[in-house]
């Protein structure tokens, strides 16, 4: 793909246009092709404005930046924006051009920004953490010259936002700019699952992002909240259970859609009846955690370990974190550690959900299942019908030994549904109810199949089972209203 310098000059060349023709069909609000336009033209009365209109672009005012751009600056510049997904490489210069460049820039003001060890960012209030640099410091040593080229990367990123909008814009310019630049300019998206399943780290973690340009939930917000804070955008951190999105008042971003906004009901579900928010503290944990879950689903079972007690140092109560750190610390042969910190939360309803969800754990406690249990029902999925079926035989023979594996008996019941075929599935789905039927989403699966199958009786009886839990925990979900209309109408109470 080619940069928009070579853009330029082509068809500069190829309409043998002047100067002043180029430089009166630019955008006045793309620093990056007035960037380009004065690399090619700098001995000129339009280079001459182009350079105003940069400074104006970048600082708010036509007066002279006092600093020289260097050629390969001004590159770097112009082509992170263009489509092409090679890595920006930056030398010493270019990021002392760079940070002096972004001197204005939100950012600046934050006691995190000057952060020099991950101690420093440990020790500080999450209001006070500049998430790049916490998750920079996190990852590389101190002194590594990685963590001034990304943050000058998101510096740049910063930079062609406000180059649109200012620190003086409303929040709502700025996150239409800013979903803008990085959805539709730079490209970025959301990677295969066949991809992010068994490496899901490399599209969390910023660095990886921002080389690939592909990134997960998690990988994608974490990129916008870097260029929030530069640009003065207050965020909020909203964590669905497995998910995350950001809000600003009632406009929620949805990074894995492109930034759009889309309502907040939609997030809750049959047990989620309130939806977390985190700190920008919580959100470099987050991504420690994610990359356990990657050790973990490898077999690297003290390296997972690691990675969840690093998660830990930034969400010190997080029940999640707990629950991964003690399947890692069992299956590394801590298994009298591993079962202390499952049954540390094995009482525990987070305030946000109806009933508990580590099932798998009690299974554990109680010898539901042993270690091989815990390694069957974490094997990871795809979307290939092959995986499914490999994940769902193992699942099978596991059961045969231990038939009251509740987390087992609901993993092999999601492959059934993942293949399309709801009988089996009712029969799985059965066998866990008989079990156990405190488990709304158990009973709520079970009265959506009844409900398909023609069978209204079933289905009332697990319809008024799963509004029985959720109802005793304040929680009225929508798919339930729904679901008790169809029934009246086909079948009244």
């Amino acid at each position: 793909m080619k940069t928009l310098l070579a853009i330029i000059l082509t068809i500069a060349i190829y309409i043998e246009s002047s100067p002043a023709t180029i430089y009166n069909s630019i955008d006045p609000s793309s620093l990056s092709k007035h960037l380009a336009f004065y690399k090619l033209y700098p001995d000129t009365p339009e280079g001459d404005k182009a350079w105003e209109h940069i400074c104006s672009l970048l600082t708010g005012s036509p007066q002279n930046i006092d600093i020289s751009i260097t050629d390969s600056a001004i590159h770097s510049i112009v082509n992170l924006s263009t489509t092409t997904h090679k890595k920006i490489l930056l030398n010493n210069d270019e990021y002392t051009a760079i940070k002096h460049l972004g001197n204005n820039l939100a950012n600046r003001s934050i006691k995190g920004y000057h952060a020099k060890t991950e101690d420093d960012v440990l020790a500080l209030q999450p209001e006070d953490i500049d998430l790049a640099r916490g998750m920079l410091l996190s990852q590389f040593p101190p002194d590594s010259p990685e963590i001034a080229k990304y943050e000058a990367i998101l510096d740049i990123m910063a930079l062609h936002v406000l180059a649109r909008t200012s620190l003086n814009s409303t929040a709502e310019e700025k996150i239409k700019e800013t979903s803008r630049f990085i959805f539709e300019e730079m490209l970025f998206r959301f990677p295969p699952e066949s991809q992010y399943s068994s490496d899901i780290d490399l599209y969390t973690f910023l660095p990886s992002v921002l080389d690939s340009r592909r990134g997960v939930c998690l990988g994608v917000s974490t990129l916008y909240l870097c260029i929030a804070q530069r640009i003065g955008l207050p965020l909020e951190i909203v964590t669905p259970p497995g998910h995350i999105f950001l809000r600003h008042l009632n406009t929620n971003i949805e990074t894995t859609a492109r930034g759009i906004d889309i309502p907040s009901e939609t997030y809750l579900s049959i047990n989620t009846k309130e939806l977390q928010l985190r700190s920008i503290k919580e959100v470099i944990g987050l991504s420690h955690f994610n990359k356990g879950s990657t050790w973990l689903q490898r077999g690297e079972y003290d390296k997972a370990s690691e990675a969840y007690s690093k998660a830990q140092k930034y969400i010190p109560d997080d029940n999640t974190i707990t629950e991964f750190l003690g399947y890692s610390s069992i299956l590394s042969g801590k298994t009298s550690e591993g079962k202390k910190l499952l049954e540390s939360i094995d009482n525990i309803i987070p305030k946000h959900l109806v009933a508990k969800d580590n099932t798998l754990a009690a299974d554990y406690i109680y010898g539901n299942t042993g270690e091989e249990g815990i390694k069957t029902v974490l094997i990871p999925v795809d979307e290939t019908r092959n995986s499914i079926i490999s994940k769902q035989k193992a699942l099978e023979k596991y059961l045969k030994e231990y038939p009251s594996f509740r987390a087992g008996l609901f993993a092999l019941a999601t492959t059934w549904l993942q293949l399309s075929r709801e009988r089996e599935a009712l029969d799985t789905l059965r066998h866990y109810h008989a079990l156990d039927d405190t488990d709304p989403i158990v009973e709520y699966y079970l009265a959506i199949i009844y409900y398909k199958r023609l069978n209204y009786p079933m289905a009332w009886e697990h319809l008024q089972r799963t509004e029985e839990l959720t109802q005793a925990r304040n929680h009225y979900p929508k798919a339930l209203k729904s679901l008790r209309h169809e029934l009246q109408i086909h079948a009244p109470e």
